[in-house]
């Protein structure tokens, strides 16, 4: 086109004519924005929140007051080769399954498990994880290589100093649980103490859910030099879990309540550890997606036998 009017004096119609272009195409000019800054800034948050898909990372964008629309977002997503690659698949129960009970109110039920890891010299250590599943806070993550029923009680009591009493605790049948320390703790501080079925954690499937964003986010994405530099590395995840990350119980939106919390007391094998603060209240008391989707599915089924009377 530029060749023909320039060169050959062709009028814009008449070389547009020749190729069979529109001239109203030819003098298009597009206003579709910069997008260098959107790109840039999204790479960014892709880079510090490597598991986060297009979804999160556009509220992400919108709290920092970019305006997007989610099509236009998934589009540089993809572009940009940001897709987040999926580890492994899960099995899936047969049959009806009865949703868990959500407690309706904070310190009605706390969940407890263990996670393990290794360190870069290949030394092993576990992590206890304390969640509320009412507001799905972490309430505690204790890096040590060892972690007796002794030490879990200490635990419990700092988290009841600054929390309050649980009315139930949810955990597995693991020695460290099940030990006399244990036992005589559930006594003395008349806690219900509840232990799930021998090869069923998805009986707890609060605290298990819990584990799998702990390893996909924090424990999968760094390297543990020592077992000090592991303590602050999950202790900052932590903060920013009940802090700033997107729940789906929420809305989306994150828990910024923030409940104060005393300095973690060191012992010689928390030295230089100091707790962060645990998150605010989320409330939620939330209908299941599959119950939802049960209940469109009767109402569209009733429009239907209606229409057919």
């Amino acid at each position: 086109m530029t060749w023909a009017i320039e060169e050959k004096s062709y009028s814009q119609r008449r070389a547009c004519g020749l190729i069979g272009l529109e001239p109203k195409t030819y003098r298009y000019v597009s206003t579709r924005g910069d997008e260098a800054i959107v790109r840039a800034r999204l790479r960014s948050l892709a880079g510090e929140r490597r598991r986060f898909g297009y979804r999160r990372l556009l509220i992400l964008l919108r709290r920092e007051g970019l305006a997007l629309n989610h099509k236009k977002l998934f589009r540089l997503y993809r572009e940009e080769r940001l897709s987040v690659r999926r580890r492994g698949g899960r099995k899936r129960a047969l049959g009806t399954r009865a949703p868990a009970a959500v407690p309706q109110e904070p310190n009605q039920r706390w969940s407890l498990d263990f996670v393990s890891d290794t360190l870069d010299d290949g030394r092993r250590f576990r992590i206890l994880v304390v969640v509320d599943d009412c507001t799905r806070e972490c309430l505690a993550l204790i890096v040590d290589t060892s972690l007796s029923g002794r030490r879990v009680s200490r635990e419990l009591d700092r988290i009841i100093a600054f929390r309050g009493k649980p009315l139930m605790i949810v955990s597995d049948n693991g020695t460290e649980l099940t030990s006399h320390a244990i036992l005589r703790w559930q006594e003395e501080r008349a806690v219900a103490w509840h232990y799930i079925a021998p090869g069923k954690p998805q009986q707890n499937g609060f605290v298990e859910s819990f584990n799998g964003r702990l390893r996909d986010e924090c424990l999968n994405e760094h390297l543990f030099r020592s077992l000090p530099a592991a303590r602050t590395i999950i202790g900052a995840w932590r903060v920013d879990y009940n802090t700033c990350r997107l729940t789906r119980a929420s809305a989306g939106s994150p828990r910024t309540r923030l409940q104060p919390g005393p300095d973690r007391i060191t012992t010689r094998t928390d030295s230089g550890y100091e707790r962060g603060q645990t998150g605010g209240k989320v409330r939620c008391s939330v209908t299941p997606r599959h119950f939802r989707r049960r209940s469109e599915m009767s109402y569209g089924r009733y429009l239907s036998r209606q229409k057919l009377k």
